[in-house]
């Protein structure tokens, strides 16, 4: 083998491995997240990415209007912001299901 080639071996070798044990979940995980928001229904009880815990109250294309606290304030913000679903209903078809079986 010539030694240029085996000057390339090591170097790609670590870029697989960087890529299979960091790029490739982190891939994984934003498009978890990305299904997660894009799935948003109305009652879902979701915390945003700062810490706010508050139930959706209605979905658009890009902004969620959450309700928060005992006096239910209402307010707008982005899908990005929200960080995860704690507490989500099943779609109505699937209710449906539930209650024939």
């Amino acid at each position: 083998m010539p030694a240029n080639i085996q000057g390339l071996i090591v170097p790609i070798a670590f870029l697989a491995i960087f890529y299979f044990l960091a790029i490739r979940p982190q891939q994984k995980r934003e498009k978890k997240v990305q299904e997660m928001r894009e799935a948003l229904r109305v009652g879902d009880k979701i915390i945003t990415i700062g810490g706010i815990y508050g139930k959706v109250v209605k979905v658009k294309e890009d902004i969620v209007t959450i309700e928060v606290g005992s006096d239910k304030v209402k307010f707008d913000i982005s899908k990005w912001a929200i960080g995860s679903v704690t507490n989500s209903k099943p779609p109505k078809k699937e209710e449906k299901n539930k209650d024939e079986k």
